[in-house]
């Protein structure tokens, strides 16, 4: 136990590994102990990281610290820790996936163990990303997600696995590498990997604004952010039901949170200077991503384009730049994992049933399907945003904090155009519901189809109450998340002055020479 509690994070980020190795051992078509094994491991492994909020004090400090020499001639630490940024993904990460692995149950039927190990090495990853402090820890966690989310669609997925398989990793190929070359300039700038060594040197306005754009496109890609955004549907749209509830819930993530983590306050002058632009592409996102939901036939693909338009949301939050912007897009990042990940369960449900997705062929399910109705219905509110439900409380702060930020030119037209984001959801969300669920029910090949079984209540019942918890109570959220949002602010702004203060001045000092 004492080692345990001396390396809690390790423990809590690498626990799945060890599942992997159990798997590994297991005789290749014993599906039923290679499902129990994952979801015994993976529920370890939440109850695991508890212990990490428990144990968590509401500063901005880094917390649950762990560095130890790796590769000692470049400068390469492992070095993982976390702060109010990190914790509450990490914890969405544990939370998600014993739920994902207990969905399959139906949904996965053949090569159960290679599944299962490519989705425990994925949590493995995942939550590496958001723990790492060493910029190559970090490369590593980040690239190790690819192969086995681009695996499970290419091997589970739907009948254009493969393109969209291959559309995935050449789009997040891309702005990796992209990444790679601005890391391997910052270790020659600072003779390390570190990112506290990173944040302390002294960049140009011209180096910050070339890595800014290195490491921002990366993100961007993974967000995924207009007009990079073409990937997600069709990853979406092809996914088992379990890649597209990894995805929507954690992956996404990945992006907005290396914006927050590494893009702002690593170049802050270069943030400075474009977050007007990406704030541009996160509106147009917004707005974009609910017209084209909006047409869309197969539910699937609604909800997918449904997240280009709520991460457009967080963007919009982070390069306000204000404390209730920037607070208000982690919550719409954890909101969002709940919501969007219930809706692409419930997807995953009726076509287990129906095997179809288009929403033509519904109408009438509240008839035959009541608790799956009801299901759907609470998920679909939090996506909308409604008052007293947990995404209510993220878009409202993001549109609060637009509105004053001082950061983006015209805030206000910035926030009114964000704020009509939330009107186009709840059309084409509600608009979906009447047609799928209400009305009469004529099609011969619903009026016999099962409610939800056990299995499945016990895997939504838990996000439905977080939906609610978070929309009455969200203070333990947003109180843990504060001081590192104000202090990671308050280093931004300094910089920022620092390095605009000294061109004052000596534009001053020029002009009273020429006056002289």
């Amino acid at each position: 136990m004492s080692m345990i509690e001396s390396h809690l994070l390790s423990w809590v980020i690498f626990l799945p590994l060890i599942g992997v190795g159990l798997l590994l051992l297991l005789p290749r078509r014993n599906d039923r102990m290679a499902r129990n094994i994952a979801f015994v491991i993976l529920v370890l492994d939440f109850l695991l990281s508890l212990k990490l909020v428990i144990g968590f004090e509401p500063t901005a400090a880094l917390q649950f610290v762990e560095r130890k020499t790796w590769v000692a001639t470049y400068g390469i630490d492992y070095h993982v820790a976390i702060d109010g940024i990190s914790l509450w993904l990490v914890m969405l990460t544990t939370f998600l996936g014993p739920l994902i692995v207990l969905s399959t149950w139906s949904a996965v039927t053949e090569r159960v163990r290679e599944f299962m190990i490519f989705f425990l090495v994925l949590q493995t990853a995942m939550m590496g990303t958001f723990c790492a402090q060493d910029l190559v820890l970090f490369y590593i966690f980040w690239e190790s997600v690819l192969l086995p989310m681009a695996l499970m669609i290419g091997i589970w997925g739907g009948a254009r696995r493969i393109y969209a398989s291959v559309k995935f990793v050449l789009y997040t190929m891309v702005g990796s590498v992209l990444m790679l070359g601005a890391i391997f300039y910052l270790y020659h700038q600072t003779g390390g990997f570190s990112l506290a060594g990173v944040r302390a040197v002294n960049l140009s306005p011209l180096q910050q604004a070339w890595l800014f754009g290195a490491f921002t496109v990366a993100f961007a890609v993974k967000v995924p952010l207009f007009p990079v955004h073409t990937w997600l549907p069709d990853a979406h749209v092809e996914a088992p039901t379990a890649g597209s509830v990894v995805l929507a819930g954690v992956m996404l993530k990945m992006g907005t949170y290396g914006l927050i983590r590494f893009s702002i306050p690593l170049f802050p002058l270069a943030a400075a200077k474009y977050a007007p632009w990406l704030a541009v592409l996160a509106v147009i996102g917004i707005v974009y991503g609910a017209l084209v939901a909006m047409v869309q036939r197969d539910v699937k693909k609604l909800v997918a384009y449904s997240s280009v338009s709520h991460l457009g949301f967080v963007v919009l939050g982070l390069f306000a730049m204000t404390s209730e912007s920037v607070v208000g897009a982690m919550y719409v990042m954890l909101a969002h994992g709940l919501a969007t990940g219930a809706l692409f369960l419930l997807v995953g449900v009726i076509y287990e049933r129906r095997h179809t997705r288009a929403i033509k062929d519904f109408g009438g399910l509240a008839h035959v399907m009541p608790l799956f109705t009801v299901a759907f219905m609470i998920a679909t509110l939090a996506s909308v945003g409604l008052p007293g439900m947990s995404g209510f409380i993220g878009e409202f702060l993001v549109l609060l904090g637009s509105f004053k930020s001082s950061s983006l030119p015209a805030a206000r037209i910035f926030a009114a155009v964000g704020a009509t984001g939330v009107i186009l959801g709840a059309v084409y969300m509600l608009w979906m519901v009447q047609r799928v669920f209400f009305g009469r029910c004529d099609n011969p090949d619903n009026q016999g189809l099962r409610d939800l079984n056990l299995r499945e209540i016990c895997v939504l019942v838990p996000l439905m109450i977080l939906m609610f918890v978070m929309g009455v109570f969200p203070k333990p959220w947003i109180s843990t998340m504060q001081p590192s949002v104000d202090a990671l602010l308050e280093r931004h702004v300094e910089r920022v002055e620092a390095h605009v203060a000294p061109d004052l001045r000596t534009v001053w000092l020029s002009r009273e020479e020429e006056q002289r």
